[in-house]
């Protein structure tokens, strides 16, 4: 270890000295400093060109290799993991750390807190019949769609509330499953029916008790064509659900 470190003057003498042909014993003699010292002055010249003192390494991290790869573990399979969550994890195995420190270890990893996206809850099954509707016109053309009111009825629950959620997840991934928030209904629905075509909004109708067929042939008699009519769709017009 050195315990001493020579001036910039000093190191630039050795490497002109070394230039003009002198050995590491004459050079140690004339500048009266070790010979060992002089030899480390020349090999990091010969390796960075440089006399320079070179940037130091930061302080050392305060977490363990292994705390910081179960941070990055727990954060990546459970994406919706807090920093609290996280902060109080590590302080359980003996880590106290700043949640800074955490947040800056996953971004290392390339895991970054994002907005989770909201999108519509639909099952494979939804997913399926959808793609399976939009394969099979693909050759309709723009004006058919245009006549076309479509209709259908939902059951509308209250969940979750209003506040964002953060999830960790690498770039690209805002999509993937694991980092949808999930639907945690809190007791309240309401039943309604509606429809819509390329000219705007139809009728929508809240309904009460359970849907069932003669409820919505009726809602359909009562709505559809009047629906129709204030969307100027003409007399004759296709529908869809």
């Amino acid at each position: 270890m050195k315990n001493k470190e020579h001036t910039r003057h000093v190191r630039d003498t050795v490497v002109k000295k070394f230039k003009a042909g002198f050995g590491y014993k004459k050079i140690s003699k004339a500048l009266n400093i070790p010979r060992s010292t002089v030899q480390a002055i020349i090999l990091k010249w010969k390796e960075y060109q440089t006399t320079a003192n070179l940037p130091r390494p930061g302080r050392p991290s305060k977490l363990s290799a292994h705390t910081r790869r179960r941070l990055i573990r727990d954060a990546a399979k459970r994406p919706m993991i807090t920093l609290d969550e996280l902060q109080r994890s590590t302080a359980e195995v003996g880590d106290s750390v700043h949640r800074t420190t955490i947040s800056r270890i996953l971004h290392k990893s390339g895991l970054y807190g994002r907005v989770a996206r909201r999108k519509p809850f639909l099952k494979d099954i939804h997913k399926k019949c959808c793609l399976k509707l939009a394969t099979s016109h693909l050759g309709d053309t723009p004006n058919m769609w245009k006549k076309v009111l479509w209709s259908d009825e939902t059951k509308i629950e209250l969940f979750g509330n209003n506040a964002k959620c953060y999830v960790w997840r690498k770039s690209n991934t805002a999509h993937h499953p694991e980092h949808i928030p999930t639907v945690k209904h809190a007791g309240g629905s309401i039943m309604v029916w509606a429809c819509f075509s390329s000219a705007g909004t139809g009728k929508m109708v809240k309904i009460d008790g359970k849907m069932d067929g003669a409820k919505y042939r009726t809602t359909l008699e009562e709505n559809l064509i009047e629906s129709a009519k204030d969307l100027k769709l003409g007399r004759r017009f296709p529908t869809r659900q």
